[in-house]
């Protein structure tokens, strides 16, 4: 734990928050000890102030859809991971001995890099939290903000016609535990298929499913992406 923090240049006072903060709820169950869930409430809170914050000031023409656009793109669950993932935060999560077996996934790191953000706030207060910001999420920020979110896009292209319905299904899932591979399909009314797609993880199976559903253009939905 010193070691990470020390990687982060976190000079903290209480390490036991940050010990929370990297403690997923089946370890904390089995040990008897506090797990991360109130500190990713505290800080989701957090980063969401300090992207907007950056946002704003980095961006003095900006209208407010467009920030609101960018906010929602820095803060969602796969920019999180890229985040946690190059910090290597995935290496001191603690997990019962069911998750250790099959390893976190990227829910779990996405909600520690919250978590660390939240302990960070507390422990140091708001401009340790915005020193962290601008070390591990702003380096990234151009990488995460050319993500595009298909799967959101083709539900606005979808709900603006018929108010029809959109369903997303694993329907494979191969390899070892420590690198898995998934398929995903996409229906419409959870009959007709849309596209499917391949991923490493279950949501970017389900990106690139929706992402050839677009591309395809199905049932009138075709738009430029």
């Amino acid at each position: 734990m010193e070691q990470f923090l020390k990687k982060l240049k976190i000079k903290y006072k209480n390490i036991e928050l940050y010990q929370s903060a990297l403690t997923h709820s089946s370890y904390g169950y089995e040990n008897n000890e506090t797990n991360n869930e109130r500190l990713e409430f505290l800080g989701d809170a957090v980063i969401e102030l300090l992207i907007s914050d950056y946002l704003y000031l980095e961006n003095d023409e900006a209208p407010e859809g467009e920030m609101t656009k960018r906010r929602a793109q820095a803060v969602r669950e796969e920019a999180l991971v890229i985040y946690g993932n190059k910090i290597g935060i995935q290496d001191y999560l603690r997990l019962g001995r069911g998750e250790e077996i099959k390893g976190p996934n990227d829910a779990m790191i996405a909600d520690a890099v919250e978590a660390l953000f939240g302990a960070v706030y507390l422990d140091l207060g708001i401009n340790s939290a915005k020193e962290l910001l601008n070390r591990v999420v702003i380096p990234s920020l151009d990488e995460v903000l050319v993500l595009k979110d298909y799967k959101s896009y083709l539900q606005e292209i979808i709900q603006s016609g018929d108010k029809r319905n959109l369903s997303y299904q694993i329907v494979k899932e191969t390899g070892p535990s420590h690198d898995k591979n998934f398929e995903a399909v996409v229906k419409l009314d959870n009959k007709i298929l849309l596209g499917k797609g391949f991923g490493k993880t279950k949501k970017e199976a389900e990106q690139k499913a929706a992402e050839a559903a677009l591309k395809k253009g199905s049932y009138g939905i075709k738009k430029n992406i």
